[in-house]
């Protein structure tokens, strides 16, 4: 930036007013839509701003059917407009939206931005008169309240924002011309800015300490007092400490508020006869009156930082944590709470700026704890190293404690670590500095659920949450326990006793508006976390913008390198940085597990709310991570049923390849697999559907049935169907709408809801039939043959299971005429023909493939087991029973376990076994009651009776056999597939 911009020379795009667009002359502008879309262009000058966003700028989240045509007609109009004022190539259309291409000195905003970081840095330095009337000349570029007159949500709080940094401008302004000795004329701009807003209380301050160096105590006295009085009166709290004990101060005419006297000596050039000595610096910010949670950590970094055993090294800790949440406030908690006794010699402490755009450098702070510490200006080295020497000297007979707040990085802090070990360093981070040399790193986490409650009591009132408990906790929840976003809810509710819990609640309850609210004053989410984001470099950015795509509470590492389309490697250090950054976490894991990713729910509002204005190409990396997710579902369902396609049908998706490491982790154990990344399928499916992938998320849910039906997750079997349902339907595709029909026809069966798995089953085998899919007719009619049989429409049901096995033979679906010929027994057994059944059994063993389909030889076994039964081989049964309960348990295969248990409980009572028999029985009954009655269990429970009752009696074998086989309906279930 030029510092020295001629006078006359002014911004092209001003929104530190009304808004305007100059070059030579003022163009004109349409009021309202007009306004409201350049407003947004210009504020996020240089980036893509979606149309979604201009959507919801213009007309608050009730937009007309033609929203999207009318915001291209502005942008025309604006074209023309701009095209007048020089600037008409500046507006360009991006695929998910507009941009605005100026360079940031024609904003007036980035140019007041830019500037009043400059004055920091000057005052920084020590160069005040310089930073003053940098931060006039900034101040200058105001021509009124920012945006005036333009009406819109979004536009007024980004309009707040800015007001707001204006403010905080004047405020440091003050400052320095008080540091300057300026303080007679600081007091009329003082007091008419206070005047405006009394509740400010720096600005409250500022007023008292240059009435005070003025030499008007009463009067800086009596403003005390009145702000007092307004603060109780509008907050219902007390002045902040900052304030209480600036006017102890006052009260005790205490030396640290007269003016600062440059001193006449150097420390180094002092005679030896001068043994005054500097007094003892105490830097620290104030505490928070109302600091909450943490207790135990609190003790534990006290007592950290008081160790003594370490005889030649400083204690350093580490406080690292994600935006927001809280590590400045409780590092001053800490402090103050070690300081008194244990630091006598002072505290030093320095904002170290690490998220900003500059952070402040090792040297600059040195030279500020220099003459915090006596060391007059011209005293002070210019070299980083002479520096740090002479201020490890200086405190190296001293107690001192060394406060860092923000640190960017290892090498920051390093210099500014004292020598000693009697001295100790409390640092601040959003990185793990855990190169630090001696640190150790503590975790600041959100808070426990009962403390985040105690901090809104604590703030509005024991009263307010008492009456609205229910609000206040759900209030916690949807700020995920957050301390700043606690703060900002409680000082908002405390600022406006009138307002209810459940008024924020609602207000907070939108998702696209959460962030904007959640600001109040200089209390601002997205701010905080904005610091982070800007200083990740572009393609760790653009992963944390995708990773907002997933739609799951964890993921594995290997997704980031999908997204990005990069290698696992890379895909995994930018994972890892992201969570050096604190912008992603690692989620808690079993031993031995690989690592998982998880956000915070407030970053990832954040993340989301970027890839919308940012992300051109989302939609293609969402396609990568959906494919993948699919082609392992269909890798775990192959390796369960032994061939590919078996019993399932599959769109024409292309297969991505997968990597040989994951490919080996899910044939392991191919169910636990699927059961392990549960969330994340599922979550797939979401995502699939939500970006019009209606041919993956068909083909994904109807391959995750192999998981549903084995675990009874019926909710997730319906919820992923009608998602993909709605993506088929809006895509006009009849082959996957027929297939999810004919797979929710299978799910109420499971549940003997037989009119709605008819009404859904017919549909789908004309569809099949009409569009000539033999596989998908074969399925189809096979399930409503098993409608039939649940019936009790035995022949009917037959005709269909026959005609059903020679349509899967004809496709090659040896897997599907197994299942069919396993019903085929199951009604052969209910006639008595045991021979036939025998015969048919063996020949449905015989088609399973050599590479084995566990479920189905289970299935089989499970009815060879039967067949026993009625062949009164009660022993063998009972050996083949345990045998197959060992395998059912192991994949944890709950329908299969219930099923398993209660025929062997039958077959001990046959054997006269009565102890065994009911221990099994309540061990089924019990597994029964885990799947919320989707099992039935009257069966079960009259078996556990009889054997308790001892009705049963070992003579009267044919009633026992009947009971020890089971009905039709209840058999036929076990059957099922996952490929229906």
């Amino acid at each position: 930036m030029d510092q020295n911009r001629a006078a006359g020379e002014e911004p092209a795009f001003r929104v530190l007013g009304p808004l305007e667009v100059r070059v030579a002359e003022s163009s004109r502008l349409s009021p309202g839509r007009q306004e409201i879309v350049l407003t947004m262009l210009v504020l996020e000058a240089n980036r893509v701003v979606a149309t979604n966003r201009l959507i919801d700028a213009i007309w608050d989240g009730a937009p007309p059917a033609t929203a999207r045509a009318q915001v291209q007609i502005c942008v025309s109009a604006l074209r023309n407009v701009l095209r007048g004022s020089g600037w008409a190539d500046a507006l360009v259309t991006r695929a998910s939206g507009y941009l605005l291409q100026v360079p940031e000195e024609q904003v007036d905003a980035k140019l007041f931005a830019r500037m009043t970081a400059d004055a920091d840095v000057l005052a920084a330095q020590g160069k005040l008169t310089a930073a003053a009337a940098l931060l006039r000349r900034a101040i200058a570029l105001w021509r009124g309240p920012a945006l005036d007159g333009i009406h819109s949500r979004l536009v007024r709080a980004r309009a707040a924002q800015l007001d707001e940094s204006l403010l905080q401008a004047k405020e440091t302004s003050f400052d320095l011309a008080i540091r300057l000795g300026d303080h007679r004329t600081a007091i009329g701009g003082v007091a008419a800015l206070l005047a405006e807003h009394p509740l400010r209380e720096r600005l409250r301050g500022q007023y008292m300490l240059a009435l005070y160096r003025s030499g008007r105590r009463a009067e800086a006295l009596e403003v005390y007092r009145v702000g007092r009085e307004l603060m109780i009166e509008e907050l219902g709290m007390e002045p902040g400490a900052e304030l209480r004990e600036l006017e102890a101060a006052m009260l005790s005419d205490a030396d640290q508020l007269l003016p600062p006297r440059p001193a006449a000596v150097p420390v180094q050039a002092r005679s030896s006869d001068d043994h005054r000595t500097p007094r003892a610096p105490h830097q620290l910010p104030a505490d928070i009156a109302d600091f909450t949670g943490h207790a135990e950590l609190v003790a534990t970094l006290r007592r950290v930082l008081l160790d003594r055993e370490a005889p030649r090294a400083a204690n350093v800790v580490v406080l690292a944590g994600k935006p927001g949440v809280g590590k400045s406030a409780l590092a001053a908690h800490v402090a103050h709470r070690v300081c008194e006794h244990d630091f006598p010699d002072g505290q030093l402490y320095c904002e170290l700026g690490g998220t900003g755009p500059s952070p402040v450098s090792p040297s600059d702070v040195l030279g500020r704890f220099l003459r915090a510490l006596g060391v007059l200006v011209e005293g002070i080295p210019d070299s980083l190293g002479e520096r740090a020497a002479l201020f490890r000297h200086l405190i190296s007979d001293r107690r001192l404690l060394v406060v860092l707040d923000d640190a960017a990085s290892e090498s920051q802090v390093a210099h500014l670590l004292p020598g000693n070990s009697r001295c100790a360093v409390l640092v601040t981070s959003r990185v793990r500095l855990t190169g630090l040399a001696g640190g150790r790193v503590f975790e600041v986490d959100v808070l426990e659920p009962a403390q985040a409650v105690q901090l809104l009591v604590r703030v509005i009132g024991q009263e307010r949450v008492a009456a609205e408990r229910a609000a206040a906790e759900a209030l916690v929840r949807l700020v995920d326990r957050l301390p700043l976003a606690l703060r900002i809810v409680s000082a908002r509710l405390a600022a406006r006793p009138t307002l209810t819990l459940s008024w924020m609640l609602e207000r907070l309850s939108d998702e696209k508006r959460r962030l904007d609210e959640l600001s109040h004053g200089e209390l601002v989410v997205r701010a905080s976390v904005a610091l982070t984001y800007d200083s990740l470099d572009p393609q760790a950015r653009r992963l944390l913008r995708l990773l907002s795509a997933l739609r799951c509470a964890t993921f594995p590492a290997w997704v980031a390198g999908v997204l990005l389309d990069v290698g696992v490697d890379r895909g995994s250090a930018l994972l890892e940085h992201l969570v050096d950054m604190q912008m992603i976490e690692i989620a808690p894991a079993g031993a031995g597990s690989a690592p998982r990713y998880r956000f915070h729910g407030l970053l990832w509002l954040f993340a989301r709310e970027r890839s919308e204005v940012e992300d051109d190409g989302a939609h293609h990396a969402v396609a990568r991570v959906v494919a993948r997710w699919l082609e392992l579902a269909r890798t775990a369902h192959t390796t369960l049923y032994g061939r590919d396609g078996s019993t399932v049908l599959h769109s024409g998706v292309e297969r991505p390849e997968l990597p040989a490491d994951l490919v080996r982790q899910v044939k392991e154990d191919p169910l636990a697999w699927l059961e392990f990344e549960r969330d994340c399928l599922c979550g797939a499916v979401d995502m699939a559907a939500d970006s019009g992938l209606d041919e993956h998320a068909w083909d994904l849910a109807v391959t995750l049935v192999a998981l549903f039906e084995a675990r009874l997750y019926h909710d997730d079997w319906e919820r992923t169907h009608e998602r993909a349902l709605e993506a088929v339907r809006a895509a006009g595709h009849e082959r996957g709408e027929a297939a999810l029909l004919c797979s929710l026809g299978s799910m109420h069966l499971s549940g003997r809801r037989l009119a709605l798995a008819r009404e859904l089953l017919h549909p789908a085998l004309a569809t099949f039939t009409r569009l000539g899919d033999a596989h998908g007719t074969a399925i189809a009619r096979r399930n409503l043959a098993l409608v039939d049989q649940m019936r009790g429409e035995d022949d009917s049901a037959l005709r269909g299971y026959e005609q059903a096995s020679r349509e899967f033979a004809a496709v090659g679906d040896v897997v599907g005429q197994a299942h069919v010929w396993v019903q085929i027994v199951a009604l052969e057994l209910e006639s008595g023909d045991i021979a036939r059944a025998e015969q048919h059994l063996l020949h449905a063993l015989a088609l399973c493939p050599p590479e084995g389909s566990k479920r189905v030889e289970n299935q089989l076994r499970f009815r060879l087991s039967e067949l026993l039964v009625r062949q009164a081989r009660y022993q063998h049964a009972a050996e083949l029973l345990r045998g197959l309960l060992d395998t059912v348990r192991s994949s944890r295969d709950l329908m299969g376990q219930v099923r398993v248990l209660e025929r062997l409980g039958a077959v001990h009572a046959v054997l006269g076994d009565r102890a065994a028999a009911a221990q099994v029985l309540r061990e089924a009954l019990d597994l029964a009651g885990q799947a919320a009655a989707a099992i039935p269990v009257d069966g079960i429970q009259r078996e556990l009776e009889a054997v308790l009752g001892e009705r049963a009696e070992r003579e009267a074998a044919p009633p026992v056999v009947g009971a020890a086989r089971l009905t039709v309906d209840s058999l036929v279930l076990d059957t099922l597939t996952s490929g229906r």
